[in-house]
């Protein structure tokens, strides 16, 4: 019952394939994942949107989220022959806690990736929002990595 009522609640957004225009806006979005997660990466938003641009030149795909022509998230991911990798999923902030990331893997997983693949993602530890996010969307542990910094 209670799967039912919060499958009801879900947000009606739009979805569609990001284009290498769009790596602009994909950018400064990434730039406030890498803020919000807590990550180490120091690139600025002109280095993350030539990256952007080498992705989706490359082997990834992006999908941009919309309410009402607002973009509400975005998902990167790369398809290999026997896995979906989810390198980033990303909600804009004043949008969070509405569904939207569960709306949005919800179509991922029923509209964009074949059901036939493994499906990947990595998260920070240190992030236990996302964790509990991941694994409340069906995902679990695999692997933990470790390390000791200089």
């Amino acid at each position: 019952m209670q799967a039912q009522k919060r499958e009801q609640t879900l947000p009606e957004i739009s979805y569609r394939a990001a284009r290498l225009e769009d790596c602009p806006l994909l950018a400064e979005l990434n730039h406030q994942l890498i803020r919000d997660e807590g990550h180490r990466n120091p690139m600025t938003v002109p280095q993350l949107e030539q990256r952007m641009r080498d992705f989706l030149a490359g082997e990834y795909r992006a999908v941009i989220y919309e309410d009402s022509g607002e973009v509400v998230a975005y998902a990167l991911f790369r398809e290999q022959p026997e896995e979906i990798y989810l390198r980033q999923l990303f909600v804009v902030r004043h949008r969070r806690r509405q569904g939207i990331g569960r709306r949005a893997m919800e179509i991922l997983r029923s509209k964009v990736w074949p059901k036939t693949k493994r499906l990947t993602v990595e998260i920070l530890v240190a992030n236990q929002g996302a964790v509990a996010f991941w694994r409340a969307a069906g995902y679990r542990d695999h692997c933990l990595t470790l390390e000791i910094m200089p």
